[in-house]
């Protein structure tokens, strides 16, 4: 299912790259390095470090939400062990806790097959 949604940009990828060989210099401003890279280069590397930057954001806006959902596992853990000892502790005060009405309890055979 994931190479048919990749496999059409992966193609127009290709494509940007193989029509736009032209250099272009790129500068930044108050350095005098220029570097001379051909147009698709250019803009695959801004649209990756794009890309990046808006992954690094979303990542760091889920971290309070990750926080508190290791939070609520760990309070769900101890009030899972707090409920299986209050189950024990009155299993203890009751004794065994008998069939329901009109269960029977009779042992089921093994054939063998």
């Amino acid at each position: 299912m994931r190479w048919i949604l990749l496999l059409p940009l992966l193609v127009l990828l290709v494509l940007f790259g193989l029509s736009n060989w032209q250099e272009v210099s790129l500068q930044l401003w108050p350095f005098d390095l220029a570097w001379v890279v051909p147009l698709s280069v250019a803009v695959l590397a801004v649209g990756a470090l794009c890309f990046l930057f808006g992954a690094l954001v979303a990542w760091m806006a889920s971290l309070p939400h990750r926080r508190r959902a290791r939070r609520m596992e760990e309070a769900a853990r101890v009030m899972e062990a707090e409920l299986s000892e209050h189950r024990a502790a009155a299993a203890r005060r009751v004794g065994p806790v008998p069939p329901p009405a009109g269960a029977s309890l009779v042992p089921m055979r093994r054939t063998a097959a």
